[in-house]
């Protein structure tokens, strides 16, 4: 419903920043370091409507070479007690072909990417990856691979030593030197050694950021009556989570990796401890339904506001300063 509404909307321009606000990661200029995480616009058909409300990119997706159902309903779960959601949608999306045409058709304003991921019943995930990168590479002004979304049996395998290598390997290969940078969505739930080993990958692998991260199987403690439910937590819950993974990835590339902080972000604080912990760029989504349409604005604003107080110039010399 919020998807059809928002198309309906008449066209609106790109919101001004402070221009604090603005920095540059992986060649890209980015306005605010607000940004929309995938999962919201699935099948790319409302990013201008997410920049105009105070986004400073978006990211649609995930999306797949093939269109597919997701897992069975019910699949997404409202903790209202916890702020947080539980998902097992399942990449449930129309596939890249109609996504492609649309984009294709859209003006390019603002910076948009575009998530892929591999089909469920796909025997090659590799090569769907692979196709994919090569198909949004032309609409898309990053590309998103997400490897770790816990609703798909068998996917975060690839974040594991040889299916990672060779993932990024094929993924080198088949990029175009002239094409759009490539971040790698990883999850929070990890074993030590893992953080050091997927920076390897991802250097050697010329990967040009790591999202950090994506939900979570496990389950801090809840009181909402659907903890029990299978699938991805998101919301509140993860942030220290999520926020320990960043730390980690930090310390395991020593600033040589872009890092983008994804996971219970709701406010200009939650940001802030992201990027003083060395995010460049934070990206939210399950908090909008507890903050609604106005949060990432408001987040925005908070962080040029902090940047005011402490007397620095730009959000670039904020990263990592903690």
């Amino acid at each position: 419903m919020t998807i059809r509404a928002l198309s309906l909307l008449p066209r609106r321009g790109l919101p001004a920043f402070s221009s604090s606000l603005a920095s540059e990661v992986a060649g890209l200029r980015f306005p605010s370091p607000v940004g929309l995480a995938a999962g919201f616009d699935k099948d790319g058909e409302v990013p201008d409507a997410m920049l105009s409300l105070g986004f400073g990119f978006v990211e649609v997706g995930t999306l797949t070479p093939r269109p597919q159902q997701g897992n069975p309903k019910p699949r997404l779960f409202r903790l209202a007690e916890d702020q947080a959601v539980i998902n097992r949608m399942g990449f449930n999306n129309r596939g890249q072909g109609e996504a492609l045409a649309r984009l294709g058709r859209r003006e390019r304003r603002g910076i948009v990417g575009v998530n892929v991921g591999a089909n469920k019943d796909s025997s090659d995930r590799i090569a769907d990856y692979v196709a994919g990168v090569a198909a949004m590479a032309p609409v898309a002004d990053y590309l998103t691979v997400n490897i770790s979304s816990p609703n798909t049996p068998g996917l975060r395998n690839l974040q594991a030593g040889g299916e990672l290598v060779e993932l990024l390997d094929a993924i080198r290969s088949a990029r175009l030197a002239e094409g759009p940078p490539i971040f790698l969505k990883v999850a929070p739930d990890l074993e030590p050694g893992d953080h050091d080993r997927i920076v390897r990958a991802a250097i050697d692998g010329r990967i040009d950021a790591l999202i950090v991260a994506n939900t979570t199987v496990s389950r801090p403690p809840l009181r909402s009556r659907h903890a029990g439910q299978a699938g991805g937590l998101s919301g509140a819950p993860l942030g220290p989570l999520a926020l320990d993974a960043l730390r980690a990835f930090r310390n395991a590339s020593g600033g040589r990796l872009p890092l983008i902080a994804a996971g219970g972000i709701s406010s200009a604080d939650d940001a802030w401890a992201r990027i003083t912990a060395g995010a460049s760029l934070v990206q939210l989504y399950s908090a909008l339904v507890y903050h609604g349409p106005g949060l990432a604005r408001r987040i925005a604003d908070g962080l040029a506001a902090r940047l005011a107080e402490r007397g620095l110039g730009n959000i670039a010399d904020a990263v990592g300063s903690g």
